[in-house]
């Protein structure tokens, strides 16, 4: 996830003069903390799913779990970022509501508020990117239009009383859709022959094929839906330029090892769909729904935050060698959790799950010092080392 932002190590971007500005770096941080709330109770409530005995906030805090994170988490902040790039105020209404839905929902108002306001967020979200493809009507464009619809069409799912099973094919769709098109606009860099072109266009139109046909048939579908995402990861793999900037140093090896690894579990995940097919419940189910969500999703995630959190609030991240400990530690947490959940061993399920917890509170902590370590060296009158 990305938006037109600096390359590492430029000045960051410049915001309005004098009081608007500040307004405006103000709301995009309340925006911001919302959404990170919502990741900080989503995980609170996956480690009580996941067998620690952790207080619940509010009683139906752990059913909560996977809304919280693709929605009040994510969905916020991919509306957030979307919004400050569309750079027009209506815009912010997108993230607004995603974010007051999931206060809702992570303090268990009851009734439809927090599904409908989310669901709300969604739309907007569509609306946005309805905007941006009329003023650019590019293929990548509409990619990520088509995840924003998946995520209007799963939240409208939850919100008329779908269980949460039934809707993870969309939600999965909303951030693999969104994640491909972005990266399907980066692959322009380096002029893609059309059959590579179209390979990719095949793959998402397998993949979109599946997560329609499961609102039919809910096995074939995701089966379906799986074999269009292990072709999305053979193609990122193979394509996108992260196996080119590999080779080279500092913070653009560190964002191409996080996609490369976030595509390996993406190919994973896909596998698992594949061949899982209608399982919504024991270890099968969570193997397939982390691999991707978590696997796939946060590594994008740790690869792009140095480039979102300054083009959000200014500033910068200050790149360090230490940023892989996280990236390892998610990797190792999930090879642990898949074996549990796939050997039916409840133990390694439970410390893998907290080592994936750790792990993202690790990078959260890192980047925060990063950015923190900029402002503080900016105030003091002099750039940081890089």
């Amino acid at each position: 996830m990305s938006v037109p932002a600096p390359a590492p190590g430029a000045a960051p971007l410049p915001h309005r003069a004098g009081r608007k500005g500040v307004v405006l770096v103000r709301g995009r941080a309340a925006l911001a903390a919302l959404s990170i709330l919502a990741l900080l109770t989503g995980l609170w409530a996956g480690l009580i799913r996941i067998g620690w005995g952790l207080p619940a906030l509010q009683p139906l805090l752990p059913l909560a779990h996977g809304p919280l994170m693709v929605s009040g988490f994510l969905g916020t902040l991919i509306s957030l970022e979307r919004a400050v790039a569309l750079r027009t105020p209506w815009a912010y209404l997108a993230p607004l509501l995603a974010g007051m839905g999931g206060l809702a929902v992570l303090v268990g108002l009851p009734g439809p508020a927090g599904p409908l306001a989310i669901t709300l967020g969604s739309a907007g979200l569509a609306a946005i990117f309805g905007a941006v493809y009329y003023r650019q009507p590019a293929t990548f464009v509409a990619t990520m239009a088509l995840g924003a619809l998946a995520w209007v069409a799963g939240n409208a799912a939850w919100l008329a009383g779908a269980p949460v099973p039934a809707v993870v094919p969309w939600f999965a769709g909303f951030l693999v859709l969104t994640i491909v098109g972005e990266r399907f606009e980066l692959s322009r860099m380096v002029r893609l022959a059309r059959p590579a072109q179209l390979a990719l266009l095949s793959a998402i139109g397998i993949c979109v094929a599946g997560l329609v046909l499961s609102a039919l048939l809910f096995d074939l579908g995701r089966r379906i839906a799986g074999a269009g995402m292990v072709g999305l990861a053979l193609w990122l793999l193979r394509h996108d330029i992260a196996h080119r900037t590999v080779r080279q140093p500092g913070l653009t090896r560190f964002i191409a090892v996080s996609l490369l690894s976030g595509y390996a579990w993406l190919g994973i995940g896909g596998v698992l769909w594949a061949v899982a097919g209608g399982a919504d419940a024991g270890g099968m189910y969570d193997a397939m729904l982390h691999a991707v969500f978590l696997g796939f999703v946060f590594a994008m995630i740790f690869a792009h935050a140095p480039v979102i959190l300054p083009a959000i609030l200014g500033g910068a991240i200050v790149y360090r060698p230490a940023f892989y400990a996280h990236l390892a530690l998610l990797d190792l947490s999930l090879v642990l959790r898949l074996t549990g959940d796939l050997a039916n061993w409840t133990e390694a399920r439970r410390w893998g799950g907290l080592l994936g917890v750790v792990a993202i509170l690790a990078f959260l902590a890192a980047t925060g010092r990063a950015w923190q370590h900029d402002r503080r060296s900016r105030a003091g009158g002099h750039a940081p080392a890089r």
